[in-house]
């Protein structure tokens, strides 16, 4: 199994949030950590991944919402500082991946699944 290695300079962990059924809010949390393995490359399927986000980092475009979000209502980032994702089925689906696992939010675990999008692979030009 090999240990891929994520570029953070070129990945966005976003999300949408339907807010008061009306409109859409959009945000990002900035700082994340992330450790997939797979099989093979080629076929994300067979990938495990890991991530955890850190809650203060957080960041909708609105100073007060985002307060909010870390406040003890949601997030509770004083207590909680990082919410927590581990993979436990990938599957192909039209747009990219459908990646499910458990994610961890204040201590409650629930599972849930993802749409993602995998941009590709590149070796470092570095070497």
């Amino acid at each position: 199994m090999g240990n891929m290695i994520v570029d953070y300079a070129h990945s966005i962990v976003g999300f949408k949030v339907k807010h008061m059924m009306v409109s859409n809010v959009k945000g990002q949390f900035i700082n994340f950590t992330a450790n997939v393995e797979a099989d093979d490359i080629e076929d994300l399927t067979t990938a495990s991944i890991v991530f955890q986000f850190q809650g203060s980092s957080i960041n909708t475009n609105n100073r007060e919402r985002d307060k909010h979000l870390k406040s003890v209502d949601f997030f509770d980032i004083e207590n909680h500082p990082t919410i927590d994702f581990i993979s436990t089925s990938i599957s192909k689906s039209e747009y990219g991946y459908d990646v499910t696992g458990n994610l961890t939010i204040k201590s409650i675990t629930k599972p849930v699944t993802f749409a993602v999008e995998f941009g590709g692979k590149a070796i470092s030009p570095r070497g």
